[in-house]
């Protein structure tokens, strides 16, 4: 079993910048964040996997930069350059599996979630 907390989420101006993080009590083999806006389905944002291997969803690439503290079990999306269609609710999922995608079905583990407000 794995918890997880987010933290950083907020307000910014588009064109801004901002940084969440997740603590995790455990060390699954993945981990990512996924982002539901109001009245949408959630969706994969990015993930990185044990051997530090990521990948992006198209929206975010070149903007957003995912990493791990290992030795802390923290999770880190780097976010800039953003914009009003970033605003919603950012989750960190993890799982344990020997690999992930960006497919939110596929996570076991969810935090509560940050907001997110671009505007």
């Amino acid at each position: 079993h794995v918890q997880l907390v987010e933290s950083g989420g907020g307000s910014v101006m588009a064109g801004g910048s901002l940084r969440l993080s997740c603590v995790a009590s455990g060390t699954p083999n993945c981990m990512g964040w996924f982002r539901q806006a109001p009245g949408k389905e959630r969706e994969g944002v990015a993930r990185i996997n044990s051997d530090s291997s990521t990948m992006y969803a198209d929206s975010v690439k070149d903007r957003f930069t995912i990493s791990k503290d290992v030795d802390k079990n923290i999770l880190y999306l780097e976010m800039s350059n953003l914009k009003s269609d970033d605003t919603g609710i950012y989750y960190c999922a993890a799982a344990y599996l020997k690999y992930c995608y960006l497919l939110p079905n596929t996570y076991g583990f969810w935090g509560q979630g940050t907001q997110v407000t671009v505007s």
